[in-house]
């Protein structure tokens, strides 16, 4: 916890809150939420909390939805994203599990490079959108969306069963670590409008946060999705 909020201080960006539209209140002091690396972050800034896939995750800060949009859009906020379901893969055969899952092509990731990708079924129908990077440390670092944790993590549990079952060398772990998105700063620093998408394949660079001052593996100190 101590770590992460010192990252944050130390880079001296403004952490926002996630859109109100995919939160709900409280609904009642029985309901029973997962909490963040953050969340005593969150409170000491004024947070509003809400729930939001089981987890405890701020809808609004002091500022008004408004400020923090421009301010997004004009500069760049951090986003936590702690919630999301984030999956280590390893073995010699993970990038045949993972392009046997989703669409793209994995193998030609560099090293801690990410590509945004879905998960799709046998009829090449949707099942949800993740991002799938290819990390320097020999694993694929995966993270998928909170709402579809159960079925995610099922579907992938299934390949690697399935693969092992035929002599395959893969495994699969599921991490518990602070996650933060970047938004809206590549944007800036490539000379495009404020908020505008790259109309190339959706490509980034992922790295590891570790003690104030140390960089992270590609360069970016923080998790980032162009």
């Amino acid at each position: 916890m101590q770590r992460v909020v010192s990252v944050v201080a130390h880079l001296g960006f403004r952490l926002q809150a996630l859109p109100p539209a995919l939160c709900r209140p409280l609904s009642c002091a029985q309901d029973v939420l997962r909490r963040t690396p953050l969340y005593d972050f969150h409170l000491a800034h004024g947070g509003k909390m809400v729930a939001f896939a089981g987890w405890s995750l701020p809808v609004q800060y002091r500022d008004s939805h408004t400020d923090s949009h421009l301010h997004t859009r004009q500069h760049c906020s951090l986003f936590d994203v702690s919630h999301m379901l984030q999956t280590k893969i390893f073995g010699s055969d993970r990038v045949k599990l993972m392009e046997s899952l989703v669409v793209g092509d994995i193998a030609e990731l560099r090293p801690n490079q990410g590509t945004l990708s879905l998960f799709t079924n046998e009829a090449g129908g949707i099942l949800d959108d993740l991002i799938v990077t290819n990390t320097s440390e020999g694993h694929l670092y995966v993270v998928s969306n909170a709402g579809c944790w159960e079925k995610d993590l099922a579907l992938m549990q299934d390949k690697v069963r399935e693969l092992q079952n035929q002599g395959r060398d893969v495994g699969l772990e599921v991490l518990d670590n602070a996650l933060l998105a970047l938004q809206d700063l590549g944007a800036g620093s490539r000379g495009s409008s404020p908020g505008n998408s790259s109309s190339e394949k959706p490509r980034g660079e992922a790295g590891r946060a570790g003690s104030q001052g140390q960089s992270a593996p590609g360069g970016r100190p923080l998790p980032l999705r162009e």
